[in-house]
């Protein structure tokens, strides 16, 4: 079976953050835990500190956001697999991750992703919206789709042969690396038909409108920093429909 690596990049996340440890403490498979932290000043640390057992790494020192914490933590992933969870994330069974290390046993498959369910930021058990993936297809991205990141599990290979994040993207940096696994390199990724995570609202991306006109407009860049084409269409098309899809829907 192949390991698995979860990284979480956290910073004054002392709300939420016991969740996402307690979810991972739960997995039935084993997990190399990576938390960096952006030098929390509230009670963080304070909670981490009581999962050490639990954790792999821990790492708080200063960074240049959520991505540069995230690319420290794949550089020193040691798993086959790696996946994402944020602080104010947490997956909804004890046996998701043996559900993804399942779909890895095929080595054709370079990634996969699931569904997210959006939970009220004050009520984790209160739903807010069902983020339904669907089958993969990579023509899917020039109609404004995404696979839900925080559900994206990939081979540290991957990582490794096309590149980690890219921090001058902003919020969008997850956006790009997705458009640049599967629709420039071509990865091979498979859909799970189920919930992979629990998300609360009020995340770096759609906390507003503003923030998310914004991250469109690098999400365009996005392509043509990959040499990538959208339709016409889509370049005036995105900016509502993502809107629509992380906010209002």
């Amino acid at each position: 079976m192949n390991s698995i690596s979860i990284i979480t990049a956290t910073y004054n996340a002392a709300k939420t953050i016991r969740d996402c440890l307690e979810c991972l403490k739960e997995q039935t498979t084993a997990v190399e835990h990576i938390l960096i932290d952006g030098v929390s000043d509230d009670s963080t640390l304070s909670i981490v500190n009581e999962y050490t057992n639990h954790l792999t790494h821990v790492i708080s020192e200063p960074d240049h956001g959520i991505y540069d914490a995230m690319n420290k933590g794949l550089k020193i992933a040691s798993g086959d697999i790696v996946g994402i969870l944020n602080a104010d994330d947490f997956y909804p069974t004890s046996d998701t991750l043996a559900k993804v290390a399942r779909v890895f046993v095929d080595p054709k498959v370079d990634a996969c992703y699931g569904d997210l369910l959006y939970v009220d930021g004050a009520n984790r058990d209160k739903t807010v919206r069902n983020w339904r993936s669907g089958s993969f297809n990579p023509r899917k991205f020039y109609w404004g789709w995404m696979p839900p990141h925080p559900t994206f599990f990939v081979r540290r290979s991957v990582y490794e042969k096309y590149g980690l994040f890219n921090t001058d993207l902003g919020s969008a940096a997850d956006y790009e690396i997705m458009l640049r696994f599967l629709v420039k390199y071509g990865i091979q990724a498979a859909y799970i038909p189920e919930v992979l995570v629990k998300m609360r609202t009020g995340g770096i991306s759609n906390i507003s409108v503003k923030n998310r006109l914004a991250a469109n407009i690098m999400d365009r860049k996005a392509w043509k920093i990959n040499g990538l084409r959208p339709y016409p269409w889509t370049l005036w098309m995105k900016p509502a429909r993502k809107i629509g899809q992380w906010i209002w829907k």
